[in-house]
């Protein structure tokens, strides 16, 4: 498996999740976003540094 793409998944369920949120807890929905973002663009970085090691 590639290296960076489970932080990417988890990223990018938690920022829904975090989306769902928005209308009932808009702060915590804030955090959960930017922690989901967050994880997005880590795990991207690794895709992206990663993807000329795999050949």
């Amino acid at each position: 498996m590639r290296e960076g793409l489970i932080p990417t998944v988890l990223g990018t369920a938690v920022t829904a999740s975090g989306a769902a949120l928005r209308n009932k807890y808009p702060m915590a929905a804030a955090a959960v976003v930017g922690f989901g973002l967050a994880h997005v663009v880590l795990g991207a970085i690794d895709l992206v540094e990663h993807r000329n090691k795999m050949f």
